[in-house]
């Protein structure tokens, strides 16, 4: 399975999330779908696979752990980065 797609997605609601969940994730043809949804919403896309693991073992709706901050927080700043410089 080492050559299977995978892709996680995050929500964050600041004020109402306590922390980052897990909203989708899959693999292959469901991971290809996330991304098109991501893409057709705008919504943007960090591809790592470093993340992607962590992320990867949660539950749907789960918040992600404190140990998982520190990378959640790296995208979030790179998000907000973006957001910035195309608004």
């Amino acid at each position: 399975m080492s050559n299977s797609k995978k892709a996680v997605a995050l929500r964050y609601k600041q004020g109402t999330d306590q922390a980052p969940k897990v909203v989708a994730k899959g693999v292959d043809s469901i991971a290809r779908r996330i991304i098109e949804i991501a893409e057709e919403e705008n919504i943007p896309i960090v591809k790592s696979e470093k993340a992607v693991e962590e992320f990867y073992g949660l539950d749907l709706d789960e918040e992600i752990l404190p140990e998982m901050y520190e990378i959640a927080a790296e995208i979030i700043a790179f998000v907000y980065k973006l957001d910035k410089e195309f608004s």
